[in-house]
């Protein structure tokens, strides 16, 4: 499990790839990738302080945000996939759809639950280093404010065709991968119950969660 006081920090990583929505889509497909995180990182930031009910983790205002503008700019499939291993390859469709969704609900309160943790904080890029045909990137950032600087890095890819672009696929917050975080945890569940017993676990983690925050 990801301890409550590293919230935050994970709420300004996912946060950080959340704000490309409407017109703003258009020209993310030539926007260098280091450019990207630090526009977003800007503008999330911004309405982050600028909406109480974002701030008080309104999960109904949190999903119409990961809807819109999380989803179309991370590959979620891929991180699931990552997260899943071997056995998402011997998944159905259907189990893999599920699958996808419950960790997406997980994420969403996880992410919604941080948020009141936002304050003052800024966060610097460092300077990248790329060659004009990579496809596979590492940004790297710090995130300032009270207390000790974090760094937050950030992996993302070069997608072509509809929806081209920069899209991230995993998080690393102080040295420690999101995907691997959670690939550990699942591998557990996995190896016990298999992918239906991991579906059916994380289903019960969010209805529970739900529960406590109604």
């Amino acid at each position: 499990m990801i301890f409550r006081r590293d919230l935050g920090r994970w709420a300004l990583a996912l946060a950080a790839a959340t704000t490309l929505a409407g017109p703003m889509a258009a020209w993310a497909a030539d926007e260098a990738p280091d450019e990207l995180v630090r526009r977003l990182s800007s503008d999330v930031l911004e309405k982050v302080r600028s909406d109480k009910s974002l701030q008080r983790g309104d999960i109904n205002r949190v999903v119409a945000l990961v809807d819109q503008t999380i989803l179309p700019h991370v590959n979620f499939r891929r991180m699931t996939a990552a997260a899943a291993g071997p056995a998402w390859r011997q998944a159905t469709p259907q189990q893999q759809a599920r699958l996808q969704d419950e960790f997406k609900t997980l994420l969403i309160r996880t992410y919604s639950g941080a948020l009141n943790q936002v304050s003052d904080q800024t966060i610097t890029v460092k300077p990248l280093r790329m060659s004009p045909e990579d496809k596979d990137v590492l940004v790297r950032t710090e995130i300032k404010g009270r207390g000790e600087p974090v760094q937050l890095d950030y992996r993302l890819e070069k997608t072509p065709g509809e929806g081209a672009g920069w899209k991230v696929y995993n998080l690393n917050v102080m040295g420690v991968w999101l995907v691997d975080t959670y690939r550990s945890q699942f591998a557990q569940e996995i190896n016990a119950k298999g992918i239906d017993g991991l579906i059916e676990s994380l289903a019960a983690r969010n209805k529970t969660n739900a529960g406590k925050s109604s």
